[in-house]
């Protein structure tokens, strides 16, 4: 059994924490208290005093004197500075782990491995703080030179859910800090002490070179600190992880000031298994993908379109294996699913079942609340059908919707006909079927892949859905321009002045 006290001690969290820090923690007078609870038992873990008005603003504006001076440190010696954050990470792993499986639910090995996505973060962007690269363009006019280069953009503005407290800041921190960038995290409320935690590591790293004010913490409700910052001015980046109503809501909020928003909305994500894939593959794939992290995350597969020849067989294997997944506590090695995060979240799983069934849906296996402490649910399959309206929308719980398919291009057209667009998988080893998937004619979601699951992307690839997603792109490829401004420069270095497209401007002067 874990000693809960000892973690927390391990990692800086008090019984009662303050909710704001610059680098330097911030009492609010007039913050409101906020109890954690683990989902494991519904048992409180700890307590926050959630910043107030005040807070918030004196973190905004150290926030801002902070990037005046940050943003002229060479990016190599940020990057520098993000190399320790990483290495920081890595001593502090088994215990941050274990906090986000006690706070969260999901098991152990996911909690470890979404700490090792931070450290992979970190050594991405040490790479990335020597290749902001602009381009060279030869100009049409005699002795001129152009060029694009990039700058810091100001503060960002990081919102996190509580599926992945920690990794999705590290997705947006690790990048816009060696950018150039200063940050102020507003974490979920459902998970505010593995935010805490981070910050007392990331404390640790600015304190040794002196520096304040750019990684800063806010924790507080949407209503207060979440409205100030997407209306804030002062914040020219909102970066937004969570639904998608609050995604329009984030976007019309920010694009009314001029601001900019990355967004990463939920996922109604789909998996193809035609007749001639190897099935054992699939099959682990679609367990993981479908029952880890309890269907808590956005690239949970939820719609499963199997081919006629291998449905009935495919069905009834998965059957088995879903009454073999463990499930129970996610601090226990042996348990390979555990508890949805509140108990809202396992009504929303209850109405989920009520409307299956009223929509003519059959449920094979599962559909019931398991009488424990805490919040725990039976994974679900679904035998449905084309017209289910719950089908095409995302219940963040571990249900799984099985379709039958003719042939690829059936496929193809029903798992595109949802207004969600994240992450999609087909199984086949046709190269015809393979190519279609992954063509403009095929999946129209921001990952595609072929012979793997829709859960798991990796941080070398931009990660980022389309349609109702949001659009947003964080993590690797060229996702770092978008915590940038890019700036067109044009040198004359002659004694002449001509004017582009031909112009011609002549006076006497």
């Amino acid at each position: 059994m874990t000693d809960i006290k000892a973690l927390l001690q391990s990692l800086g969290i008090k019984d009662v924490n303050p909710g704001a820090c610059t680098g330097r923690w911030i009492e609010s007078e007039g913050g409101k208290e906020l109890t954690s609870f683990t989902p494991i038992d519904g048992s409180p873990i700890a307590k926050v005093v959630q910043a107030d008005e005040a807070a918030y603003e004196q973190v905004v504006e150290t926030a801002h004197e902070a990037f005046l001076t940050w943003r002229m440190m060479p990016a190599p010696k940020r990057g520098l500075i993000i190399r320790e954050l990483g290495d920081a990470l890595r001593e502090h792993k088994e215990a941050l782990g274990e906090l986000v499986s006690l706070e969260m639910g999901k098991i152990l090995s996911e909690g470890l491995g979404e700490v090792q996505e931070m450290i992979d973060m970190c050594d991405l962007a040490v790479g990335l703080s020597r290749q902001l690269f602009g381009l060279t363009m030869h100009s049409e006019r005699a002795r001129h030179r152009m060029y694009e280069q990039w700058h810091p953009l100001g503060i960002v503005g990081i919102i996190t859910s509580f599926n992945f407290p920690v990794a999705v800041w590290a997705w947006n921190a690790a990048v816009a800090a060696v950018c150039g960038d200063t940050m102020v995290w507003k974490p979920s409320s459902s998970t505010p002490l593995t935010a805490i935690a981070v910050q007392h590591i990331v404390n640790e790293i600015m304190d040794r070179h002196g520096l304040t004010g750019v990684f800063n913490l806010v924790i507080g409700s949407g209503r207060v600190i979440g409205e100030r910052m997407i209306n804030d001015r002062r914040i020219p980046l909102v970066s937004f992880t969570g639904s998608i109503e609050m995604g329009r809501h984030v976007s019309e909020a920010t694009a009314r000031r001029l601001g900019r928003s990355i967004l990463e909305l939920g996922g109604n994500n789909g998996v193809i298994v035609m007749d001639d894939a190897d099935q054992n593959l699939a099959l682990r794939a679609i367990l993981f993908a479908a029952a880890g992290t309890a269907g808590q995350r956005c690239t949970t597969l939820r719609r499963l379109f199997l081919q006629k020849g291998i449905a009935a067989q495919m069905t009834e294997r998965l059957i088995k294996a879903y009454r073999s997944i463990p499930i129970g506590d996610p601090l226990d090695e042996s348990t390979l699913m555990g508890p949805l995060v509140d108990e809202a979240a396992v009504q929303a799983y209850l109405g989920a079942i009520d409307l299956i069934k009223k929509q003519g849906g059959e449920i094979l296996y599962g559909g019931k609340r398991i009488d424990r402490p805490g919040f725990y649910v039976e994974p679900t399959l679904v035998k449905a059908h084309p017209g289910m309206e719950i089908a095409r929308e995302e219940t963040f719980a571990p249900i799984l919707y099985i379709f039958e398919i003719e042939d690829v291009e059936e496929a193809i057209a029903l798992h595109n006909s949802v207004d969600q667009g994240l992450s999609s998988g087909i199984f086949t080893s046709n190269l015809y079927a393979a190519e279609k998937f992954l063509s403009h004619e095929g999946s129209d979601c921001g990952i595609a892949n072929v012979n793997i699951g829709t859960s798991g992307a990796e941080i070398g690839g931009a990660f980022g859905g389309e349609k109702d997603t949001g659009g947003g792109r964080e993590a690797g490829s060229d996702a770092w321009k978008a915590y940038m401004r890019r700036q067109t420069c044009t040198i004359n270095w002659g004694h002449e002045l001509p004017l582009a497209q031909g112009v011609h401007f002549d006076v006497e002067a």
